[in-house]
């Protein structure tokens, strides 16, 4: 049986979330008529910050994603996750 810890529990979320977006884009190209799989809603930044020291810049930002799923994905990742 596998530990209940939160790395396992984050990396079952990100996959979870990859694994929804790729099958909504890959769903959303071959069928047309299913296109709201596909669109996705953008949430972060716009523009990154960025910070310049003259001896190095750094630049931050965060974007996220979001399809419908995305969200079954995270949805199924979270009840695999309680299932073991």
């Amino acid at each position: 049986m596998i530990a209940k810890n939160s790395k396992y529990f984050i990396f079952l979320i990100i996959l979870g979330g990859i694994g929804g977006t790729i099958l909504g884009d890959v769903i959303g190209t071959h069928f047309p008529s299913l296109i709201l799989l596909k669109s996705a809603y953008t949430i972060g930044t716009t523009k990154p910050l960025i910070l310049d020291l003259k001896v190095m810049s750094l630049t931050l930002g965060v974007s996220l994603n979001i399809n419908i799923m995305t969200i079954i994905g995270v949805i199924l990742a979270i009840l695999l996750y309680r299932k073991h």
